[in-house]
């Protein structure tokens, strides 16, 4: 527990002397990794926020509503989304096999066996999120990574729930704004190379993926929250804000079968790369629009002291 303390407990001081102001860095003692396979971890500091788009917000849909108050326990968000990297290592190390993201097109990640595994585009760059994944595929690999964790800190051992986790959909945005209250960090505006979509200037708009640190990341130091590609979070799927937590847990019911998943991707426009912008997806990653399952992948949040 010492070994495991040492790691937190300055994350955790540093979090309680105060929420991160919107135009600075994240100081470096707010980062950890705690095993090798564990993705870089960033401390997000608690406080409260306006969650949701008011109605004057340009793209914005009704779901994103009505607008009301979140108070956000502290917590870990990874710096990025899970990498093609990283998620060719879980595969090699367990065996496991993602079903097929679009099985017109043929497009899957490849379990050979014997330790060896590819990924759905042909010389796939490892820095590129992990797409074509669905929830199952984010547990099955949160599942591995916090065994990770527990190998090398023993005393997680009797920990059966995490402390890796998908973030709740209030964390997520709450992460994703750091402080700010505009339709995205940098402004109400999309601007040019703020983000990879289909008008959003970069050198990847609506073609493919971009490395995951492409971007600046926003003021509480996370990388590619807009853009890129969609992510998973806990929350099963509701309309709207009617009902929903007001301390930033996931909100689930049994049998739910779409999930919320957050931040736009390379190919969507600009109204989809906003900070309150939120789509509901099957399991699968389909919906009832459009078919989001190769796009879709995730980041990891973890619970602290």
């Amino acid at each position: 527990m010492q070994r495991l303390m040492r790691l937190l407990i300055p994350i955790v001081l540093a979090l309680a002397a105060g929420a991160v102001a919107p135009a600075d860095p994240v100081p470096g003692d707010r980062q950890f990794r705690e095993c090798p396979e564990c993705p870089r971890m960033v401390g997000i500091p608690g406080g409260r926020f306006l969650m949701g788009s008011p109605p004057q917000e340009p793209g914005r849909f009704d779901s994103e509503g009505p607008q009301h108050v979140v108070t956000v326990k502290a917590f870990a968000l990874a710096q990025t989304p899970v990498t093609s990297e990283s998620f060719l290592v879980f595969l090699r190390t367990t065996g496991y096999q993602p079903q097929p993201c679009n099985p017109l097109l043929g497009l899957t990640w490849h379990q050979l066996g014997k330790g060896i595994a590819t990924a759905p585009s042909d010389q796939e760059p490892p820095d590129w999120p992990a797409v074509c994944l669905d929830v199952k595929d984010a547990q099955a690999y949160i599942a591995w990574i916090n065994t990770r964790a527990r190998a090398a800190h023993p005393e997680l051992a009797s920990r059966k729930d995490g402390p890796y986790r998908l973030p709740s959909e209030a964390e997520w945005e709450y992460a994703a704004r750091a402080g700010t209250k505009t339709a995205r960090w940098w402004g109400e505006e999309i601007g040019k190379a703020n983000a990879n979509c289909n008008g959003c200037g970069s050198q990847w708009d609506d073609r493919l993926l971009a490395p995951v640190d492409s971007f600046a990341a926003n003021p509480f130091g996370l990388k590619g929250m807009l853009g890129n590609s969609w992510e998973w979070t806990a929350d099963c799927w509701h309309p709207s804000y009617v009902g929903a937590p007001a301390d930033g847990r996931p909100w689930v019911e049994p049998g739910c079968i779409a999930h919320v998943i957050r931040g736009g991707a390379w190919n969507n426009i600009p109204i989809f790369i906003r900070s309150a912008a939120r789509v509901g997806a099957q399991e699968s990653g389909a919906s009832q629009d459009y078919d989001y399952s190769t796009l879709t992948g995730f980041r990891l949040a973890r619970d602290l002291p």
